[in-house]
């Protein structure tokens, strides 16, 4: 794989079609002109711009839901790191800081387009800890950083599959829920003794000031939930203590209604994986059919590989039944950039514009045909992959 920068200069690509990571239709016969790591401007006309590559351009596939870097590829899985089997809520945890960039399904992914992770623990807990954005080009992990995007919680059945972890364990789904809103409802009441001046804020536990934060409104939880009735009961925390709540997954969800739901109160979602073996009781009533619900109902989603569980080279394969049930090819690609880029919070990256990163894959072809493939991946003006 190349990997080198390019000097300070007006770069172009030539797009003969662009789709921008929006729902906007495509550009066509357009240059992308860049210059250090940012995008200048889109126009008909290169200008004094060296043009540098040619083809269908997308931009760089963002990830909104991977464990790539935690569990890694050609290493004993014993080894992987989702989960913190000390606590069952614990959101000191930071996935950063069991990230290694020397993971070999990094280079992977560069080389089909995926250049930014969202990375996030496994769902053995309640609450497994702090999650964040990096960028899959980083040669460590200080360089891969961007930003830390939530708090990963847990519904459902995973949460309460690993009673024989250290800590208290919910032998059932209404123990976990109870564990969880113990929690909240301890944060409440501190933020109201403060309030009324009983309290400081120095007197705090660090973990309770954490779902202080998240009452707040200052993080957000991203919550593993598939099943309907679990994502009900999300609803219900959500009225109850107000913090804002991204569905992860879905995927057991089979009525049109409880996406009519989600849509109604705001809620995001990252979907998927859509390519996964259901493995589990929760998702029993998983298929691929399902998707037409959430494509029908279109609440703000994006979709995730999960990686492992769907390896992330893979990310843009899902599309196909994206499309299969009516998206555009523009609002398809935009689940996998603008889109995702959105529901994470992400002002310059997943998108082809001016004064975002110039983080782009240059294609062949068609990115919906199985002949084409990247022939360039540019990562913030570097060229990270050429064929």
């Amino acid at each position: 794989m190349h990997r080198h920068a390019i000097a300070i200069f007006m770069y172009a690509i030539k797009a003969k079609i662009l789709y921008d990571g929006t729902s906007n239709k495509a550009k066509k016969d357009v240059y992308i002109l860049f210059e250090g790591s940012k995008i200048k401007g889109i126009s008909k006309n290169k200008g004094n711009a060296e043009v540098i590559a040619e083809g269908i351009v997308t931009p760089g596939f963002v990830d909104a839901h991977a464990h790539i870097g935690m569990a890694r590829s050609g290493e004993p899985s014993n080894e992987g790191e989702l989960n913190e089997k000390m606590n069952p809520l614990y959101p000191l945890l930071d996935a950063i800081d069991s990230v290694y960039m020397d993971d070999i399904a990094f280079r992977e992914s560069i080389e089909h387009g995926v250049l930014y992770s969202h990375i996030l623990h496994g769902s053995g807990n309640i609450v497994g800890g702090r999650s964040a954005l990096i960028r899959n080009f980083g040669k460590d992990i200080g360089e891969a950083y961007i930003t830390h995007v939530g708090i990963k919680a847990a519904l459902g059945y995973n949460p309460r599959s690993t009673q024989d972890w250290k800590g208290t364990r919910p032998s059932t789904r209404m123990g976990a829920v109870a564990l969880l809103k113990e929690q909240l409802l301890k944060a409440r009441k501190t933020k109201m003794l403060i309030e009324k001046n009983k309290k400081s804020i120095e007197e705090v536990d660090p973990v309770t000031e954490i779902f202080m934060d998240i009452l707040d409104g200052k993080i957000p939880l991203m919550v593993h939930v598939h099943k309907e009735d679990d994502i009900i009961v999300l609803m219900k925390l959500v009225n109850e203590f107000g913090f804002r709540a991204v569905i992860n997954h879905g995927a057991d969800v089979h009525r049109r209604e409880i996406w009519e739901k989600v849509k109604s109160m705001g809620m995001d979602v990252i979907y998927g994986p859509v390519d996964a073996f259901s493995y589990k009781v929760e998702l029993k009533n998983e298929y691929w059919r399902n998707i037409k619900h959430i494509v029908d109902v279109r609440p703000r989603f994006c979709v995730m590989s999960d990686h492992p569980f769907v390896l992330q080279r893979n990310l843009h394969l899902q599309l196909r039944y994206f499309r299969r049930f009516g998206m555009s090819r523009e609002e398809s690609i935009a689940l996998i950039s603008g889109n995702a880029a959105d529901i994470l919070g992400v002002k310059n990256i997943g998108k082809v514009k001016k004064g975002y990163y110039a983080s782009m894959v240059v294609w062949n072809g068609e990115p919906f045909t199985l002949e084409s493939y990247p022939i360039m991946v540019i990562g913030e003006g570097k060229v990270l992959h050429e064929e």
